[in-house]
């Protein structure tokens, strides 16, 4: 609706008398309420909105990014890794400057497997305070896992454990292994001529070939072959090749060569008494430490 307003202008005359010199009129529009002005200027911006985002511009109506990743990881080197364990494959980001434990609780995030039963495997076991950089992890890489839940670990642990104690004990007793007569036979052969050379005063991961060069009990050369993807140790002659599950070893037995003492003399007790060791002598000094870890798992200290 509209209302119109009539305006007269008057003047006085000299003579007193008054005339009028001007009307006009004006028309006056009825003011539309707020919320039609507000809803008329939403239906404009959100047409505006439509147009931006239909032309595939950003609008402040578009969804923010969705971080896959643990948001203390943003602006880090990430590697992308393949976790094998039980038969079941996981794909993992984590940085690149993360340590080995750092991905032992990432692994447990993904499979539940607390760290202290993790068994991980990268050319030899993962140590836990270096970084995956360091190591020289690699993207795509294969990182195996072994463990098992807590109730099949103590009961395969209880027994390894008793073992273990009876063959120290035994140790003490006995005269140093290397003087025995059963190995002097061995040892008195003299240090083989193709055995891997030795580097005193370091600890060294499992080289990624068969350790070989080395005399079995008989005298005969033996290779160790450490196949970290079955968890299997394999002890191959010229005869034949042994494949044992690293999970049945039950001890590890190892002593440095009087004389030769960047060499050891090594067993693998495979049953439950000193009958079932396998013995291996002349074993480099450097992979000494990770041979018993990778076999044992560092787990079972604890």
């Amino acid at each position: 609706q509209s209302h119109f307003i009539l305006y007269t202008i008057i003047m006085a005359t000299q003579d007193g008398n008054e005339e009028v010199v001007m009307e006009t009129e004006a028309t006056l529009k009825e003011p539309q309420p707020l919320c039609e002005n507000v809803g008329e200027g939403n239906a404009e911006v959100s047409e505006t909105v439509s147009r931006t985002d239909n032309a595939g511009e950003s609008s402040s109506t578009q969804d923010p990014t969705v971080s896959n990743g643990d948001d203390s990881d943003e602006g880090k080197e990430m590697v992308d890794l393949k976790i094998i364990w039980n038969k079941n494959k996981y794909d993992l980001k984590i940085p690149l400057d993360g340590t080995g434990a750092k991905l032992k609780e990432r692994i447990h995030s993904l499979t539940g497997l607390p760290p202290a039963m993790q068994k991980v495997m990268y050319k030899g076991l993962l140590p836990e305070d270096k970084t995956l950089r360091e190591i020289k992890v690699t993207n795509g890489a294969k990182i195996m896992v072994v463990g098992s839940t807590i109730n099949d670990v103590l009961a395969v642990n209880t027994p390894k454990e008793v073992i273990q104690q009876e063959v120290k004990a035994e140790e003490n007793k006995k005269e140093p292994l290397c003087r025995q007569k059963q190995h002097r036979k061995v040892l008195d052969k003299g240090k083989p001529e193709d055995i891997m050379p030795s580097v005193k005063g370091t600890k060294e991961r499992l080289p990624t070939v068969p350790l070989a060069g080395m005399y079995n009990k008989s005298g005969g050369k033996v290779r160790l072959t450490f196949k970290l993807e079955q968890d299997q140790l394999w002890i191959g002659t010229k005869e034949r090749t042994e494949k044992i599950p690293m999970g049945s070893i039950k001890h590890v037995v190892t002593e440095p060569i009087e004389g030769h003492e960047d060499y050891h003399m090594m067993a693998f007790q495979l049953g439950p008494t000193e009958a079932s060791q396998y013995w291996v002598y002349w074993v480099p000094i450097q992979f000494v430490d990770a041979i018993k870890d990778t076999v044992l798992g560092k787990w079972q200290y604890f």
